[in-house]
């Protein structure tokens, strides 16, 4: 197929080169250079987004927030402007779940399909192609597009329609951060009272505590690894979405708003472009302690 892809950072590069490498013609755009990558594989750069909706039969997105979604697609030289009836458009960035049932139905009022379908797995998951990807939209749309999400992810499922996708997105970044606020605060107490915080993580896996986050995360904070797979900038992002949803349709958030306030800290002292499991860092510097030396 021709397929368009529109966003090319951490996450939109490697999942893009699952689509070319799996012989699919690749027109793309991006605010920055190409990757090299992408040229390898053929990808064929285009100068705005309206080019790549004209050449493409699917068009991708995967870029920051919801400004930049709106933008990209209706924005000058946008998608909307280079669609043409029975096209197909896939965003995968996490997004507001209200304001993507708002793009959704002026795309379909070009005679054109759109599913929203977010993602999880960070960059270790996009390189791999194994994303957990949340979909909303028409089934028999979402039923033509899984082969080309199953190039990308693994666990791949159709929650509803238009929006539940970004629903669920905005559902999981509240599972995460709580999760990561958790192992953060167990760490910082056990290396602040003597323990060894490895040894104490190893023993954890092997108990009812046991998490992905404490695996992955837990020996980040213990390594000091914190070079970005998911910033916590843009993880503030989703919480703020799910903050600002919560008061839509009035909903009290209390764990997440107390997760977005550290992550606010964290913003605070210069740490927003840190992996989101540096929150453990708005807690070291509260308790005056680091949970292990850099």
């Amino acid at each position: 197929m021709k397929i368009g892809f529109i966003g090319l950072g951490i996450m939109g590069t490697p999942m893009a080169l699952h689509l070319a490498n799996a012989g699919h013609t690749l027109y793309v755009h991006t605010r920055s250079q190409v990757p090299e990558a992408i040229g390898a594989a053929g990808g064929k750069r285009c100068e705005n987004a309206a080019a790549v909706a004209r050449e493409a039969e699917v068009i991708f997105t995967m870029v920051p927030d919801t400004p930049d979604v709106e933008a990209v697609l209706f924005g000058e030289n946008g998608v909307a402007s280079g669609l043409s009836k029975g096209k197909i458009v896939i965003d995968m960035s996490s997004i507001s779940p209200m304001a993507t049932k708002g793009f959704a139905k002026r795309i379909n009022e070009l005679g054109c399909d759109y599913i929203d379908a977010p993602v999880s797995g960070g960059e270790v998951g996009a390189k791999a192609g194994s994303l957990t990807i949340m979909c909303g939209g028409d089934e028999a749309v979402f039923e033509r597009v899984r082969p080309l999400l199953e190039l990308m992810g693994k666990n791949i499922t159709l929650v509803g329609g238009n929006g539940d996708g970004q629903t669920t997105k905005v559902a999981n970044q509240i599972i995460v951060a709580l999760n990561i606020a958790a192992v953060s605060e167990a760490l910082v107490f056990a290396s602040k009272a003597g323990a060894d915080p490895a040894k104490v993580r190893q023993a954890l896996m092997g108990g009812f505590a046991a998490s992905r986050i404490l695996e992955v995360h837990g020996e980040r904070m213990i390594k000091r690894t914190f070079n970005p797979g998911f910033r916590i900038k843009l993880h503030q992002k989703d919480l703020n979405l799910a903050l600002q949803g919560a008061r839509e349709i009035g909903v009290s958030l209390p764990q997440t708003a107390n997760a977005a306030q550290l992550m606010q800290a964290c913003a605070a002292h210069g740490l927003g472009e840190l992996d989101h499991s540096a929150l453990v860092q708005a807690l070291e510097i509260m308790a005056g302690h680091a949970v292990a030396k850099s």
